[in-house]
């Protein structure tokens, strides 16, 4: 097992991470909030799991879907980042394992997935706008205000991880505040009769797997940017596990208030509701509060998700599985290239509605997410005794048994996919079928230059082989 190495493939094991001349930015408590908007930012967006199941569900959905999914993502996603602490993460885990063939796939798949979900967050960001702005509702003025988001969003990504990890804790602590004070608020309105509304017969499954899907995944998109945290061995996995506590809260505690607070009508519950049941319980000024914070919240959202992008482009640049110039830094250490990719592919995808824009990304994370799980347990059978500073205790046969339950969840989420999104989807992944050896072929031509800077080094005795720079 190797990789390709830019100019032929090298069957020597794994990689260590590659050596940057830049300082590693990112501490513990910026991480948290990194990872915290990476995954989730707050209950903005939860609202669609009431109008599908009801209350019961929806509160059931957040308290039992993360242990199916979120933990043992977040798990894999410690063990993984901290075996192989570099930008481009998931996809160096899959070409560890599966060869560079399946790592382009899969580095190309769980990109345009995060492309596809960052289309998302300016337009969360204007539905809990327009009911203080109309005009932001639709139309030219809504069209322009998307592409000026896009663009000052995209700039705090060139500025740097300083900048996005700085601004994170800021909006973090910013959109959750209101909930706090909205608990408080509505205690005299609580009805605990109001949690346990559900009808099984009238239940939009699609709707409500493929929210709860959203909201709770992409655990492992930190991994993208592990090459720029400071001493990741120990801090990935601190930091996955607070992020964890954060966001499940961060999710069941406003849904245990809003369903309980106000009477149920199921049609209300779509995207921007918080904010109406705000204005019920606290008033005009909370309402504001709340809107002001979900606006912020899917900034903080945007800017991580691209950051995530961005650096995972530029670390398969310097694998040799993008052409060089992907590997470009900004004067502030940002990778120039991949963020301008990364916006463009917002601004195409911008058109599409919000369930349309999340079933889409949900089909081809999912498929991401499979190769994950399949490097995840080949290189636990066949490297047992690398160096993995975070274990995840149980074994191999642990460590297959917790991969079960969410991979049969993932069946469940296509099953429920249209048949618009399954062709969309699968149009997507022959793309990347066809684009990984037409790169290649560029390559051998001369026609694209690919650079590479890494050590290889034996797995399972840790020493170092032999360092290969171009």
């Amino acid at each position: 097992m190797g990789l390709f190495n830019g100019s032929e493939y090298v069957p020597l094991g794994e990689l260590s991470a590659p050596r940057e001349n830049h300082t590693r930015r990112v501490s513990f408590l910026p991480l948290v909030f990194i990872i915290f908007y990476e995954v989730s930012g707050g209950p903005f967006g939860v609202e669609d799991t009431v109008h599908a199941a009801g209350p019961l569900l929806a509160l059931l959905g957040f308290l039992v879907f993360p242990f199916i999914w979120s933990v043992p993502e977040a798990l894999i996603t410690a063990e993984m980042g901290t075996m192989f602490p570099e930008n481009s993460g998931y996809v160096v885990w899959v070409s560890s394992a599966l060869g560079p063939f399946w790592g382009f796939q899969q580095g190309w798949m769980k990109w345009l997935s995060g492309v596809i979900d960052n289309a998302l967050y300016p337009v969360l960001f204007l539905d809990y706008l327009k009911s203080a702005i109309p005009a932001l509702g639709g139309g030219v003025p809504r069209t322009f205000a998307i592409w000026a988001l896009i663009v000052v969003f995209t700039y705090l990504n060139y500025r740097g991880l300083t900048i996005v990890g700085f601004v994170a804790v800021l909006l973090g602590v910013f959109s959750l505040l209101p909930f706090v004070v909205m608990g408080f608020l509505s205690i005299p309105h609580l009805k605990p009769s109001r949690w346990c509304v559900t009808n099984l017969d009238d239940v939009d499954w699609n709707l409500y797997l493929n929210t709860l899907f959203w909201n709770l995944n992409y655990w492992d998109s930190i991994s993208t940017l592990a090459g720029e945290v400071e001493n990741p061995r120990r801090t990935l996995p601190k930091a996955l596990f607070y992020a964890l506590i954060l966001v499940v809260l961060g999710y069941f505690f406003p849904l245990l208030i809003g369903t309980g607070a106000v009477p149920l009508n199921r049609e209300l519950w779509s995207d921007g509701y918080f904010s109406d049941i705000a204005n019920i319980v606290g008033g005009v000024w909370l309402r504001l509060w709340l809107q002001a914070a979900a606006a912020m919240s899917n900034m903080g959202m945007f800017v991580t998700e691209m950051s995530s992008d961005s650096f995972q482009l530029l670390g398969m640049a310097e694998r040799g599985m993008l052409p060089e110039f992907f590997g470009k830094r900004s004067r502030y250490g940002t990778p120039l290239i991949g963020i301008l990719f990364s916006a463009s592919g917002v601004i195409l995808l911008s058109w599409l509605s919000f369930q349309e824009i999340v079933a889409a990304e949900n089909f081809l994370y999912c498929f991401g997410m499979i190769l994950e799980f399949v490097a995840f347990i080949l290189l636990r059978i066949k490297h047992p005794n690398a160096s993995r500073p975070y274990r995840i205790p149980g074994g191999t046969t642990g460590a297959i048994a917790m991969c079960i339950p969410p991979t049969i969840l993932i069946f469940v989420v296509l099953a429920f996919s249209s048949n618009k999104v399954l062709v969309i989807s699968l149009i997507a992944v022959a793309i990347g079928l066809v684009m990984q050896p037409c790169l290649k072929f560029m390559e051998e031509k001369g026609w694209m230059r690919f650079s590479v800077r890494y050590e290889f080094h034996d797995l399972d005795n840790e020493e170092s082989l032999h360092s290969f720079v171009s």
